[in-house]
């Protein structure tokens, strides 16, 4: 999945009459163009405008002159590059009419230049944006909400529904990061080398929470952010091939992603992974990300993205789980990442070692840095269950399941809850 074709603003397609006899040519190759071009487009319109407010309005624009022009003539032989020389053109008036703008004859003249010799096919700038998108000037939310604005192609409304938030707030949250952008003066290019590791890791790391936001999510778009996020490992990845870490994050989100068909049962409750019907993994998906993470370590250069791939990889051999080796990566990630969630899940792997009370007491030294964080409790209620600590257990759980984030969590703690001896 890349984009959701032309926002809403765009317009109806035109009436099928004589009027528009190539309307529906026209809707239809506009669509396509949007859903596989729409990043590409505003890449190479940033490059030369150094202005993404613009960038999208001048797009926008040429979309509705498509809309129109193509319904009357038929659709060109090459849409993209017509559709980039008609937003250069509509760039060029804005310049011309506003001289808030202080775009000089030479800045316009360049401008110009690039209209006329708009190329075929577009060079592809999308790392350059996806850069921008993630540059540590802006807070992470907005990180998020702009990669999948401008590279996913999401309308505004569908990025707010995945967050929860209201369209009008989402949609001032996008207009101050690409203002940020604009009067920091953040240069629409790759980073250099000095700076290069931190910055892919951003990027990266951007990716790989709205891959997260897609599994939290319902039904009703979940899926769609998942598969956006394969989508957007899967660019990077073609952009800058022999990347490690970046064949580390996407074999992660699809040995992540292969088992989601197992994920609940028919009541819509999460099931866990070793109850899971194995059948119901997609094959495909899981070669593609075991081949991907071989090709990574080949490259003998890990990374944090690596190593949460092969403890995705150590979950689903072919004998289970293989918690002593998931232990030791677990321990070599925690010197590249030392955070508290992954000291949880560390403590995880030392349970399933049948090293429980040490498990626990690591836990609860976690506690005041995850006090809000629905797997703390969660983890801590299946720690107590183990050492025959009920009522502990019992709190432990409710706590877990109110802060659940969906019903199929929910669901599947309260099982685990009601399944706890009585005293």
């Amino acid at each position: 999945m890349q984009g959701q074709g032309p926002d809403s603003t765009a317009g109806p397609a035109p009436p099928q009459d004589k009027a528009a006899p190539f309307a529906t040519q026209t809707r239809s190759a506009l669509e396509a163009v949007m859903r596989g071009d729409r990043g590409r487009l505003i890449a190479a319109l940033t490059r030369q405008i150094s202005d993404l407010h613009l960038a999208e309005d001048v797009l926008q624009e040429a979309l509705a002159s498509a809309l129109a022009h193509w319904g009357r003539a038929g659709v060109p032989d090459h849409p993209q590059g017509w559709l980039l020389r008609v937003a250069y053109r509509k760039a060029i008036d804005r310049f011309r009419q506003s001289a808030r703008h202080g775009k000089q004859a030479a800045d316009i003249a360049l401008l110009a230049q690039a209209e006329a010799e708009a190329p075929q096919p577009i060079p592809d700038e999308r790392l350059r944006l996806m850069f921008t998108c993630c540059h540590p000037a802006l807070d992470q939310k907005s990180q998020v909400a702009l990669t999948l604005r401008l590279l996913g192609g999401l309308t505004t409304a569908q990025i707010a529904r995945a967050f929860l938030d209201r369209e009008t707030t989402m949609g001032q949250r996008l207009s101050r990061a690409k203002t940020k952008i604009a009067v920091a003066g953040i240069r629409f290019n790759i980073p250099e080398a000095q700076d290069w590791d931190a910055r892919l890791n951003a990027v990266l790391t951007v990716i790989y929470l709205i891959f997260t936001a897609g599994h939290g999510a319902g039904e009703s778009h979940g899926k769609d952010l998942s598969d956006e996020a394969i989508w957007l490992a899967g660019l990077v990845n073609h952009l800058r091939p022999d990347q490690p870490e970046v064949m580390g994050c996407l074999a992660l989100l699809l040995l992540t992603h292969a088992r989601a068909a197992a994920r609940k049962d028919a009541q819509g409750v999460t099931i866990a992974l070793g109850a899971q019907d194995r059948s119901l993994w997609d094959a495909t998906m899981l070669a593609e990300g075991l081949a991907l993470l071989d090709a990574a370590i080949k490259r003998h250069r890990p990374g944090p993205f690596q190593i949460k791939a092969a403890i995705a990889a150590c979950h689903i051999g072919p004998e289970g789980p293989d918690w002593p080796q998931i232990l030791a990566l677990y321990d070599s990630l925690l010197r590249m990442e030392p955070t508290s969630v992954i000291r949880l899940n560390r403590a995880v792997a030392l349970a399933e070692l049948g090293q429980a009370e040490a498990a626990l007491i690591e836990v609860q030294g976690l506690a005041a840095e995850l006090a809000e964080y629905q797997p703390f409790h969660a983890t801590k209620a299946d720690l107590l269950r183990r050492l025959g600590r009920w009522d502990a257990a019992r709190a432990a759980y409710d706590r877990a399941i109110a802060l659940s984030p969906s019903f199929a969590d929910a669901a599947f703690l309260t099982k685990r809850r009601a399944a706890l001896p009585q005293n």
